[in-house]
């Protein structure tokens, strides 16, 4: 269960942040945030089990960050991996709107946001391939519906407004706000199942577990001069820190 917050042009000096917490098996093998030597603009950790990625950025100016959507039993693994279509939008110039529902249909069921310098876009494939434009606002996702009350997203959806209204300063202390591993008596627990069976059926923010937990905590801030700095915190799979990066790159041009 992954779950991030996204405000898009919600504050005149950040028209983009997100904060987010990957969760998947220790045991599933990832390289740390990095350029990507075969596609130099291309800024994320890398999934070295399918090679693709889960969220990151492009100086070419996008951002993509995709989540599993839960419900739907165990992912198909003949199917090509959700991370490849993050890669692909990243690395590709096409607009985002010429990717077809054909195409979105072949993959495991997935949520996924997408923004380049005008705009932002959420895309999903079930129950049927969608794409809607964002508007200006402050979202929420983990592994159900855009904006689906599940505790854990209100609660990171809170910190990050806390930030903003609280001055917008240095976005790489929302990492801490990643750390909570508070349970909250607010919103709804998912009434759908998962097709992960460690996971459990209500969790924090931060997923402390030997075997299925929090691997990573990122956050992305785009200025409205185009600067912008991506983070990533690494854990163990003792929910402690293993390793910590800071990357600045440029939306400029």
């Amino acid at each position: 269960m992954c779950v991030l917050a996204f405000a898009w042009r919600a504050h005149p000096r950040w028209p983009l942040v997100v904060a987010g917490n990957r969760d998947e098996f220790h045991s599933r093998p990832a390289a740390p945030l990095a350029r990507w030597q075969a596609a130099d603009h291309l800024i994320a950790g890398r999934d070295l089990q399918s090679g693709g990625t889960w969220l990151g950025v492009s100086e070419r100016g996008r951002f993509a960050v995709v989540t599993n959507l839960r419900g739907y039993d165990a992912a198909d693994t003949a199917r090509t991996s959700r991370g490849a279509l993050v890669t692909s939008l990243l690395v590709d110039d096409a607009p985002v709107t010429e990717v077809g529902k054909t195409e979105l249909g072949d993959f495991n069921p997935f949520n996924l946001i997408f923004a380049d310098r005008e705009q932002a876009w959420f895309l999903s494939n079930r129950p049927k391939p969608f794409r809607s434009r964002l508007a200006p606002g402050l979202y929420g996702l983990s592994n159900g519906a855009l904006d689906e009350p599940w505790s854990k997203t209100l609660q990171l959806k809170a910190h990050l407004l806390d930030w903003i209204v609280k001055g917008a300063q240095r976005p790489e202390l929302l990492l801490d706000a990643l750390r909570d591993e508070r349970l909250s008596d607010a919103g709804i627990a998912s009434g759908l199942p998962s097709d992960v069976p460690q996971e459990p059926t209500l969790s924090p923010i931060f997923i402390r577990n030997p075997i299925y937990g929090t691997r990573c905590s990122t956050v992305v801030a785009i200025d409205d001069r185009g600067s912008g700095i991506i983070a990533e915190r690494r854990f163990d799979d003792t929910g402690e820190p293993a390793g910590e990066t800071a990357l600045a790159f440029s939306w400029h041009g």
